[in-house]
């Protein structure tokens, strides 16, 4: 491969991928294309350019921008996109639905105009396990890639419309696309909104974890790097127009996440404190995997016991990188308490 153009690479996952890329081939280029959101983070690939000297360039843009991107694109010749680029995180999504769809619907259509009338020979689109619904917490079924999309929150909701908008540009206008569904990821430098950094940032600052009361929900848990590494196998081998579930096969329920972190820290159980679940909250995803398994050889390479105490680990040694981010956090996990006494 020659260029690769990567949109939302100052994210958690975008970041770790450009690492991993410009690592593993050399002769590669990456334009990392990022509108630097509130969760975007320069940080996160700050001696990039030093460690891999002319191979690497940021450009602080908007996948909704079609012109700029369209002159990026025409500029720069990639062989192939890989679009990160999203707004991710449920709660803000039910705050504030607007920017969700504005940013993974139109910024996705505009993004994938763009790369149709640039002659990009090869997008690909990171999409989510929340598109396909969720599953009741006392079933073993999983999703398949061939499963009906039935989103519940404003965010599932956007994603599966930007799924939906990739293949329409494949099917109507021949773009080579393929698209993959992760499970949720965890690893170093992810955003502290999320729940795995959240939980040990806020033990690390003195405070109690904010568990939702429904904290028996489950979720699928995969390392950022084995993310990583079925995405490379999906651009090498993967069949154009098809979509690929990305999944561990391990599930951890919060309740149980949140003692792991007090085990790794050395803590107790009264560092726990409960609060309403949010509008939407789902009960339990698990993606089946056998196509990405069987068809292109994939298999997580860490453990999740492993994975998970290094990443905690990680946040403990790193408070440089998360602290100054803590500002940004600007929904309250605790405000569906007084929208739920509002409505009653």
């Amino acid at each position: 491969m020659g260029g690769i153009f990567v949109t939302g690479g100052a994210g958690f996952i975008g970041a770790t991928f450009i690492r991993y890329w410009l690592s593993r081939y050399p002769d590669d280029s990456v334009v990392n294309y990022d509108l630097l959101t509130y969760a975007g983070n320069p940080e996160n690939l700050a001696d990039v350019a030093e460690i891999y000297p002319g191979r690497y360039e940021f450009v602080q843009g908007d996948i909704g921008d079609y012109g700029l991107t369209r002159d990026l694109l025409e500029q720069h010749r990639p062989d192939t996109i890989v679009n990160f680029a999203a707004e991710s995180h449920n709660s803000r999504a039910v705050v504030n639905p607007g920017v969700f769809f504005e940013t993974n619907v139109l910024g996705t259509q505009r993004l994938l105009q763009a790369a149709h009338d640039a002659g990009v020979p090869r997008f690909h689109h990171i999409s989510t396990c929340e598109v396909y619904g969720d599953l009741p917490l006392d079933s073993e079924a999983s999703f398949s890639e061939t499963d009906p999309y039935q989103p519940r929150t404003p965010y599932n909701a956007s994603k599966a419309a930007a799924d939906l908008a990739v293949r329409a540009y494949h099917l109507t206008f021949g773009l080579p696309v393929t698209i993959s569904n992760c499970a949720n990821n965890y690893g170093p430098y992810q955003f502290p909104e999320k729940v795995v950094p959240l939980f040990v940032t806020q033990l690390l600052d003195g405070k109690k974890m904010t568990l939702y009361k429904s904290s028996r929900n489950r979720r699928e848990w995969l390392h950022v790097e084995d993310h990583c590494r079925a995405i490379d196998l999906i651009l090498k081998r993967g069949k154009i127009g098809e979509t690929y579930n990305v999944g561990s096969g391990v599930e951890v329920d919060v309740e149980t996440i949140a003692d792991t972190i007090l085990d790794v820290l050395g803590l107790d159980g009264s560092h726990k404190v409960y609060v309403p679940d949010r509008p939407g909250h789902d009960r339990r995803y698990l993606l089946d995997s056998k196509k990405l398994r069987t068809q292109l050889g994939w298999r997580p390479e860490i453990s999740f016991e492993r994975g998970f105490k290094e990443t905690v680990l990680w946040y403990t040694d790193n408070r440089a990188w998360w602290e100054p981010l803590l500002k940004r956090l600007d929904v309250d996990e605790e405000g569906w308490k007084q929208e739920s006494s509002a409505r009653s």
